[in-house]
């Protein structure tokens, strides 16, 4: 009970209190939500959110962002603004991407009681005068169904809060941002890298920094299914993807495992109450799940998981990479080989190996070094590179 309790932690984030999805319900009504005009990043929604931590000010927010398909979308967030004057500039942003905290609506970590605990290293940043956008992805908080580790709605997601960070009024944020996540927010910041210059010219990306991202997507899932944070990843991205690109989930899917994938795709991991909670739906899919475990090899969900694995970033984009030794969920020799290939690609990479630490805890124990590595190119310092396989 206790190792599998321990796996689930390994794989899912930990949201400090339970959800207010009931009190916030009227600010996350998508009634009178106007996106018929404005660009991507326009504010449609603000609520002050209490609590902040050092003074700062905090805010829900509701912006336009744009689906895959290109049709304009409400996503929800939070922007965090420090306490300290703003420079002549305007303040840098960093764009936290947040990991897995589910893939319902009512799962958007800006809905959490205790939302700030969750930004690893938030108090450095707005120490540093940052403004701070934390988007919950498209159909987090927003009506669903998430499209979860859906790499470029993630990135577009990201840079649009960045955009709606600025047009906060008050917030004096200036267009240069960094992207700053973990896990599947780790995916998120490298497809934020590679979409910048295209999706969002106006802002200038200075670097990305990620722990333990979820890369390379079909080895991720096919190592991991034998173990319940593996089984769960598996279940949520094939409920996902079967409604974000009409994958055919049944092809894959034993029948009688689709009512526990339904079950476990509505629930969120908010407390370790939601933790065991999950323990026996997740205990039903060791007896039927898969009709092959071969199946990230067969179409569509091949080129779907090709899809979603980030490539190389564009030239000039400084990389940061965090990542436990002790991770079993994303392994390290599969961020090793990531790094790699960004470095033999000419590519400036940091690799910060996090000695016995497993995946709960990259971001946790990286962020220290993540913040201090953003603020030295937002200062605009030759970027480190202990680049390996060049």
């Amino acid at each position: 009970m206790r190792q599998l309790v321990f796996a689930l932690m390994l794989c899912l984030v930990q949201i400090s209190a339970p959800s207010n999805a009931r009190a916030q319900s009227d600010f996350y009504a998508p009634s009178g939500l106007d996106l018929r005009s404005g660009r991507p990043g326009t504010l449609l929604r603000i609520q002050p959110l209490p609590g902040a931590p050092d003074g700062a000010s905090a805010y829900r927010i509701i912006y336009r962002s744009t689906r895959l398909d290109g049709r304009p979308i409400p996503v929800s967030g939070v922007v965090i603004v420090p306490a300290t004057p703003a420079p002549a500039g305007g303040r840098s942003v960093v764009a936290w991407a947040h990991p897995t905290s589910g893939v319902e609506d009512q799962c958007a970590p800006s809905r959490a009681n205790i939302f700030f605990n969750t930004v690893q290293g938030l108090g450095a940043m707005l120490a540093r005068g940052y403004v701070v956008a934390a988007t919950d992805y498209p159909g987090l908080g927003m009506p669903g169904p998430h499209p979860y580790l859906v790499g470029i709605s993630e990135g577009r997601a990201v840079l649009d809060s960045v955009r709606a960070a600025r047009a906060l009024p008050g917030a004096q944020a200036g267009s240069n941002f960094a992207v700053w996540g973990h896990s599947q927010g780790g995916q998120a910041a490298l497809f934020t890298g590679t979409l910048a210059r295209q999706y969002a010219p106006e802002l200038k990306l200075v670097g990305v920094a990620a722990a333990a991202p979820a890369t390379e997507l079909a080895p991720l899932l096919a190592a991991d299914i034998d173990t319940s944070g593996g089984r769960n990843l598996t279940a949520m991205t094939l409920w996902s993807w079967s409604r974000v690109y009409n994958a055919p989930i049944t092809a894959v899917v034993t029948p009688e495992a689709i009512p526990v994938v339904d079950e476990l795709a509505g629930e969120c991991i908010e407390r370790i109450f939601d933790v065991f909670a999950r323990l026996t739906p997740t205990s039903a899919l060791e007896r039927s799940f898969l009709k092959s475990e071969s199946f990230a090899t067969q179409e569509p969900w091949r080129s779907l998981l090709a899809r979603n694995t980030p490539g190389l970033l564009p030239r000039g984009v400084p990389l940061f990479l965090a990542q436990g030794t002790a991770d079993t969920l994303v392994r390290p020799q599969v961020t090793r080989d990531y790094a790699t290939r960004q470095c033999r690609a000419g590519r400036a990479v940091e690799l910060d190996w996090l000695p016995d630490v497993g995946h709960l805890f990259a971001a946790r124990d990286s962020a220290d070094a993540a913040v201090a590595w953003m603020a030295d190119r937002f200062a605009g310092r030759p970027p480190p590179s202990n680049c390996v396989g060049r």
